[in-house]
């Protein structure tokens, strides 16, 4: 089978836009992998979420490991991972790479914020010297025991510094071995046109949910997209609402909830312990 890595880098090859949406738990990645999606993303407030807390920089470079590779396990598709700042200075981030990689993750970013980080969309941010990024990146690349392995720089100086001090962090990660750049808490097409034609020399990633034509039209390697995580936010709330409410649910007319409990079952691959089962005839109490 080939390697989650080799993967990435062919995409990353190619003249398409790959767009891989959020997924925080390996469940969600499964339904991405079949949906048809090429690739998942792993954010960091996706997983802060789903432990009940906020993207505010609380959980540990083992948790999100961990979480990693429940993902990276469970599917064939290459999966993209927040590693935030690191988890600390250059060493920590040399680590945090390999611990990474020995999960199966495909590509990860590293970011330029002061601990504890915050959302990229939150205010209130704050970045390290540019220097001090920049070694974090190189130590990043200097850990990687596989080639292929996707190192991602990502600068949140735009709300806090401009673009001048954003575009010459992106060059300085380029120079310094990242593979992509990352320019988080775009917001407008203006800006995403701004994103692109300051930085058209360089491979980018782009998080957001602006039109994929347009991103793919501006020359765009990445895309990762929030729309099916905060979409769970929207479904679970009504469906709570539902039951609360009205002591029912709609989908309780399937009765014993066969039909959906046979779907779930199937993206969780159950047919595969099935055969497993009869090839090593396991007998069943």
């Amino acid at each position: 089978m080939e390697k989650a890595t080799k993967k990435i880098r062919k995409l990353l090859s190619g003249g398409d836009l790959t767009l891989a949406p959020f997924a925080y738990d390996a469940f969600a990645a499964r339904i991405a992998e079949e949906t048809g999606f090429e690739a998942v993303y792993m954010s960091g407030f996706g997983v802060s979420m789903s432990k009940g807390m906020p993207d505010f920089g609380l959980l540990t470079q083992t948790e999100m490991v961990q979480n990693a590779s429940y993902i990276a396990q469970s599917v064939d598709i290459p999966v993209i991972a927040d590693a935030d700042t690191g988890y600390g200075n250059p060493i920590n981030t040399f680590r945090t790479v390999r611990e990474y990689e020995k999960a199966g993750v495909a590509a990860i970013h590293i970011e330029d914020q002061v601990a504890p980080k915050k959302c990229g969309f939150f205010e209130g941010k704050d970045v390290i010297p540019v220097g001090e990024a920049v070694e974090k990146i190189r130590s990043a690349v200097d850990a990687r025991t596989d080639p292929d392995f996707v190192i991602i720089g990502r600068t949140d100086a735009l709300a806090v510094n401009g673009w001048e001090d954003t575009i010459a962090r992106c060059r300085a990660f380029y120079k310094a071995g990242a593979d992509i750049v990352f320019v988080d808490g775009i917001k407008t097409q203006e800006d995403l046109i701004k994103y692109a034609e300051s930085l058209q020399d360089i491979p980018r990633m782009y998080n957001g949910q602006l039109p994929v034509s347009d991103v793919a039209e501006l020359g765009f390697k990445i895309q990762i997209h929030r729309g099916p995580m905060f979409g769970l936010h929207t479904a679970i709330s009504s469906f709570m609402n539902e039951l609360f409410e009205t002591g029912a649910m709609a989908q309780d007319a399937d009765g014993d909830g066969a039909e959906l409990r046979e779907a779930i079952t199937k993206t969780l691959k159950i047919d595969e312990l099935l055969e497993m089962e009869a090839k090593y005839a396991i007998v069943k109490n």
